[in-house]
């Protein structure tokens, strides 16, 4: 059978998954090597009954899953007329919202059919930007007076809000549109997005996921790479002191808390995370002690630690005197050290 045919069917086979979506046809753009690699594959998500659209992944040339798209047509009604929106929306890997853009010639407008402004534009992608949105917890009723476009007097009543902080989740005159996009944003594609994600996960992707500036993946690669027991897989090992040591406070004091104490039982790793401390920023060096706290050390380390005493404020202080009292086999200068500071 002719290969070129044989590699067309494995490339148009079904997404096989338990949720909703379900692939639908594949872009194929040039050849790597022999390989034929894919630009854009396709994934019907069906919402209910009566409403399916389509959901697009982006690849690189290498075949590399970068982002999902979705080419948006949707209807805004406000109380006696309906305008098409069209729209294009971009999220990350793991279905977080990153930005839109409009097809070319394409323009949003509000209830009057005045366009939108530059920072009409702005404004609507700080809206859907924000994932702690008012909007989660209303409906569309809830935010217009029946019969116009004014927001309704109950929406205080009923969010404990206060009208204006529902003003500043609006565009005038675009009250629908704002809402209906938002909803878009945060809606069921996302758990999809990250059921299509799963079925790419490989040693690869946890890799490039770990070493992204993207927190989200970081922290995705790291519920996939640290056990519940805080053992750390062994290839991913550098990944995660990269991230100890990196420059995000978040991400680095998690994957300090998450793993296993064992991970710094040995000199070399002890040594390690004593120059990390050195660098850190304070509430990174705090994680560090209290996480040192319950490890036996080196002599190398305690001596460094009590050598670092008199530099330090009183949170820090204090910190390194119970971290020395709980080690075995302090060394004599160590152990003067130790004493000098709990009698002053």
């Amino acid at each position: 059978m002719n290969p070129l045919f044989l590699l067309s069917l494995m490339l148009l086979s079904s997404f096989s998954q338990s949720g909703k979506s379900q692939e639908n046809s594949i872009a194929v753009s040039g050849k790597v090597g022999n390989m034929v690699k894919e630009k854009i594959r396709e994934f019907t998500v069906v919402e209910n009954d009566t409403l399916q659209y389509t959901l697009k992944l982006k690849f690189d040339d290498s075949g590399k899953p970068q982002y999902f798209f979705r080419n948006i047509f949707t209807p805004v009604c406000y109380t006696n007329e309906c305008k098409p929106v069209h729209i294009n929306f971009y999220w990350d890997l793991l279905g977080n919202y990153v930005r839109y853009d409009l097809p070319e010639g394409k323009v949003l407008t509000k209830v009057d059919h005045e366009e939108f402004k530059a920072e009409d534009y702005e404004k609507l992608q700080d809206i859907l930007a924000r994932q702690n949105s008012i909007f989660a917890d209303l409906k569309m009723e809830d935010l217009i007076t029946k019969g116009t476009d004014d927001l309704s007097d109950s929406v205080d009543a009923k969010t404990g809000a206060t009208l204006k902080t529902i003003k500043n989740e609006v565009i005038d005159g675009a009250v629908y549109t704002c809402f209906t996009l938002w909803k878009i944003a945060y809606g069921k594609a996302v758990p999809e997005m990250l059921k299509i994600t799963e079925s790419y996960k490989n040693d690869k992707m946890l890799h490039d996921f770990l070493a992204d500036k993207n927190y989200h993946y970081q922290y995705w690669a790291m519920e996939k790479v640290i056990n519940k027991d805080g053992r750390v897989l062994k290839t991913f090992e550098p990944d995660i002191e990269k991230i100890i040591a990196g420059k995000n406070l978040y991400t680095a004091r998690t994957a300090l808390q998450k793993t296993e104490n064992d991970f710094f039982s040995k000199p070399q790793k002890q040594n390690w995370l004593w120059e990390t401390f050195q660098s850190a920023s304070y509430p990174m060096q705090i994680a560090i002690l209290k996480k040192l706290s319950t490890i036996p050390l080196n002599q190398t380390l305690t001596e460094n630690i009590a050598n670092g005493l008199v530099a330090s404020n009183d949170e820090q202080r204090k910190l390194k005197i119970e971290l020395l009292k709980k080690q075995s086999g302090l060394s004599d200068k160590s152990r003067e050290i130790l004493d000098k500071a709990m009698n002053d």
